[in-house]
């Protein structure tokens, strides 16, 4: 059986840029806390033989609060045979040894792997590896260090042991502590989150507004797919083939992938955010407000990364504290618009706005507002936020373009391959009919397998069996619906009202196929299929809601609610009556058990009508005959 080392440490450390260097893996890392929420495992060769690496969630306890964290304790038990390779920055040591105690208790081959050692210097720390070695009878050494995998061979080699804990003193010198300059003005919330906000609208503005870099650079890509490469297939003799290069491949490739450049810009903006450490301040800026709707700080790691894609978000959610909050950060997960449904927003906006950008603003916005709606309706009690502060730092701009070109070639292969297998299939369901002869899309196989649809959209103004295909395609990858509409239409036809009507639909349904199942393996299959399905029905009824109000609808759908809004509140104001009579009674209960040990003369209920006189600001009077 093949040797396996855990690596294993506090969120934050350096444990999956380690697993990368040591395994030439691409595990995904990050400046803040949580990165990593699976077991990722791969395999290297060290001091000649094949080793297993294992890159752990970070864990702060040996028994585990969060579920990433009781994951790999069970991890850790479960692979008892196991070597550990402890990793901590320098500066987190003596916090980290007890844990690593902990671990050890039952003697294991272990090392201890410091990371962070420059800024640990430079802040006046210092530390003695070999010194540190014999105080805690373990192999130490630090994380730059270009014999590591020497190192570790050691490590495999040497006998079982357990870490000792003792005074550190004379090994290790702290580094100065206490919140930097920059962090005080960064935790301010009257500075901080304004900040945070102007940051958010550049971004936007950079990636959607006319003009700025995001839209020129789509244009380019638009002209490059349209009208260069599409002229050239016009001289294509056959024209079955021109019809497949021209409307199967370019326009419906060209749809898509002319939103590679904002899709990139939105990526960019995440990275930086992460890297810089300003994603850690800003989860403990929002936990008053996330606590609010039941939910904490640490959620806002998750609804970041959904607007980059909402299976990698649904993953992230193993780093909360508990199973109940993940299913509620889940269910919220599939309104915070991804980059997938760029497309989509920036096709249909032409329909109902002039400039594209207040578009895309309207409906971010209207998608977290819908996510905070479902946070209010399932708020339950939040528990207490634990994470740590990862350091202020300039991006580092190898990392950051590593980081930028994983995500692009991420989506390029993604539109090479299952796109492009959709786009194909499309087009030849749409362009024969059973017996394989050429025909018009109205007589093809896809309008006969898609007629029955239609009505679904009907109520939208949007009667066509090419909509309901187009909304379809979105469960495969939402880029399709973009590309579904530009093969069967070319450019959307019809109102305002209606596209963004259908726009709303698209923000609120079920997410891809690869979000459904990310959040099966999460919660189980037929809870993410129910998920999925209620989204679907409720994403229909919103967008017949909001098209109905659109063409002069509004006042009565607000007739409407009214009896709603009030039952809610008057439902509400008796919970409140109830509980403080319920709250007043416990108190009268507990005044009686007093009562009946000292033996006062005074009756329960003449005390309990005294206290509610004098709270209601009159005198208390004896009764008469008393």
């Amino acid at each position: 059986m093949a040797d396996m080392i855990l690596l294993c440490g506090n969120p934050n450390a350096g444990k999956s840029t380690l697993f990368n260097r040591l395994a030439r893996a691409h595990a995904h890392v990050g400046n803040y806390h949580g990165v990593t929420v699976d077991a990722l495992e791969k395999q290297t060769e060290i001091g000649g033989k094949r080793v297993t690496l294992v890159d752990l969630p970070g864990i702060y306890s040996a028994p585990g609060r969060s579920l990433e964290e009781k994951f790999a304790c069970k991890y850790i038990e479960d692979h008892a045979e196991a070597a550990l390779l402890f990793v901590t920055e320098c500066g987190r040591l003596t916090n980290f040894l007890p844990l690593m105690a902990a671990l050890t208790k039952n003697s294991r081959r272990c090392a201890l792997v410091l990371t962070k050692r420059r800024a640990f210097v430079r802040n006046g720390g210092e530390v003695d590896a070999a010194r540190l070695s014999a105080t805690l009878g373990i192999p130490v050494c630090f994380a730059e260090e270009k014999s590591l995998k020497t190192f570790l061979a050691a490590m495999l080699s040497a006998p079982p042991a357990s870490v000792k804990e003792g005074d550190l003193s004379h090994a290790l010198r702290p580094a100065r502590g206490g919140l930097s300059r920059a962090d005080k003005l960064l935790l301010n919330g009257f500075i901080g989150l304004p900040l945070f906000c102007i940051l958010l609208l550049l971004a936007f503005l950079l990636t959607f507004a006319k003009g700025f870099p995001g839209d020129l650079m789509k244009e380019g890509i638009e002209w490059l797919f349209t009208d260069f490469l599409g002229g050239m297939s016009e001289g294509i003799p056959s024209e079955i083939v021109r019809n497949l290069v021209r409307d199967g491949i370019l326009r419906s490739l060209g749809s898509v992938l002319c939103f590679l450049p904002q899709i990139a810009l939105l990526h960019l903006f995440l990275i930086l955010l992460e890297e810089s450490g300003l994603l850690s301040r800003l989860a403990i800026l929002t936990d008053g407000f996330f606590s609010k709707i039941g939910l904490s700080g640490r959620a806002v790691f998750s609804i970041l990364m959904g607007f980059g894609c909402t299976a990698a978000a649904v993953t992230t959610t193993r780093g909360l504290d508990d199973k109940a909050m993940q299913k509620r950060v889940i269910l919220c997960l599939p309104y915070i618009s991804c980059s997938a449904k760029l497309p989509v927003y920036l096709t249909l906006s032409a329909s109902f706005f002039s400039d594209p950008f207040a578009a895309v603003i309207l409906l971010y916005l209207l998608g977290v507002a819908l996510a905070v709606l479902v946070a209010l309706f399932l708020k339950k009690r939040t528990p207490p936020f634990l994470s740590e502060l990862a350091p202020l730092q300039l991006p580092r701009p190898l990392f950051v373009l590593k980081s930028l070109l994983f995500q692009i070639k991420q989506f390029i292969i993604k539109v090479a391959t299952v796109i492009l297998a959709f786009f194909l299939l499309s087009w030849l369901l749409s362009s024969f009919n059973f017996s394989f002869e050429l025909c018009d899309a109205k007589e093809s196989m896809l309008a006969k397998i898609c007629g029955g649809l239609k009505w679904l959209f009907a109520p939208i103004g949007m009667g066509d069996w090419r909509i309901a295909y187009a909304a379809i395609s979105g469960l495969v990858a939402k880029e399709n619906v973009a590309g579904a509409i530009a093969m069967l239409f070319g450019s959307f036809p019809y109102s305002g009202a209606s596209a963004f009507a259908f726009a709303v639909f698209i923000l609120a349904c079920s997410p891809c196929v690869s979000a459904i199942a990310a959040t099966a393996r999460e919660v189980g299959k037929g809870r993410a299929i129910l998920y999925a399905a209620v989204q679907t029905v409720t994403a229909l009824l919103l967008s017949y809601a909001v098209y109905f109000s659109l063409i002069g609808g509004a006042v009565y759908i607000a007739l409407a609610l009214v009896p709603l809004i009030g039952g809610l509140l008057i439902g509400k104001n008796r919970e409140k009556v109830s509980r403080a009579g319920k709250k007043f009674a416990q108190r009268f209960h507990r005044r009686n058990v007093r009562t009946g040990v000292d033996g006062s003369s005074r009756s329960l209920e003449a005390q309990g009508r005294a206290r509610q006189r004098q709270k209601g600001g009159r005198k208390c009077s004896p009764s008469p005959g008393r």
